[in-house]
């Protein structure tokens, strides 16, 4: 998905790198080559980080190792990047491939893809499976522009199921965020509405650009330009029942992937947008208050 900084963003993203703290940390940067991150996900198998890019970009999956630097590029053959907006892994660390960008809200043809875990030693990968869904809800391509409810940029598995975050493009954003439920099968399939969550803020504060679970399954976190959410304490798999902490991040930038790193630690990346981003940072949670 190609983005464009409005006059506004760009001055909300040098208010905040201005300032003189942040609770993230500054781990290392991309390869110069890898400018629009949109999802990464942590494999202890692997001991690297598996991130892509969106719309506009190669059918490929990049490896880095703790230092940032490019261990393996995986063409994902048979398929093509329609605007991969997530990555995500399952208890066995298979990986998944968000085909669900849909910014206009006019998509037919959204899809999950699986890879299996022993095809990340190979330079070319066909997926196993292809999970294609759609949303009950919507019966116009496109909605209406107060209804312009079903981009999505944000997932995970959780006990053969996905889990899908809504990112609200509607006029009048008011911070909804709607969590969508796939079971983790080959075929086509409804998805299903589980609840709904108003994150605080404006678009560019509160629009949910990444998702990711504890590798325990007691925390979901969601990603903003500048803020965290945390859910926790959750007895369904609706996450939304739970509690939740809001992080500000003392940060601004065009924050598009977050991953869990262990239980307690938090992998984000940015895009390069002007000179500022293209940098993974590290939150650890276990310094929140």
């Amino acid at each position: 998905m190609k983005k464009i900084f409005s006059i506004a963003l760009l001055s909300s993203l040098f208010a905040f790198c201005q300032g003189d703290s942040s609770v993230i940390t500054e781990l290392y940067a991309l390869p110069k080559q890898l400018k629009e991150i949109s999802g990464i996900v942590y494999t202890e198998t692997s001991q690297l980080s598996w991130v892509l890019e969106d719309s506009g970009n190669a059918n490929e999956i990049y490896g880095l190792n703790n230092d940032g630097k490019l261990e393996k590029t995986i063409t994902i053959a048979q398929t093509e990047n329609i605007d991969w907006e997530d990555i995500t892994k399952d208890s066995q660390e298979n990986l998944y491939i968000g085909d669900f960008g849909n910014n206009d809200n006019t998509r037919k043809d959204l899809a999950i893809y699986k890879i299996d875990k022993e095809a990340l030693n190979n330079s070319s990968a066909v997926p196993s499976y292809k999970i294609s869904f759609s949303y009950p809800e919507q019966t116009e391509f496109p909605p209406k522009k107060t209804k312009l409810f079903y981009d999505v940029e944000a997932f995970v598995e959780y006990k053969n199921n996905f889990y899908l975050f809504t990112k609200n493009r509607s006029k009048g954003f008011d911070g909804t965020t709607f969590l969508y439920k796939v079971p983790n099968q080959a075929g086509v399939h409804q998805a299903q509405l589980l609840g709904q969550f108003k994150a605080e803020g404006d678009y560019q504060n509160a629009a949910i650009t990444s998702a990711s679970i504890s590798p325990d399954g007691k925390k979901v976190v969601l990603l903003s330009h500048s803020q965290v959410w945390i859910f926790e304490n959750f007895t369904s798999d609706n996450f939304f029942s739970g509690k939740v902490k809001k992080v500000s991040l003392e940060h601004f930038s065009q924050k598009e992937a977050i991953g869990f790193k262990d239980n307690s630690t938090l992998l984000i990346a940015d895009e390069k947008t002007k000179k500022i981003g293209g940098l993974v940072y590290q939150l650890d949670l276990s310094s929140l208050n």
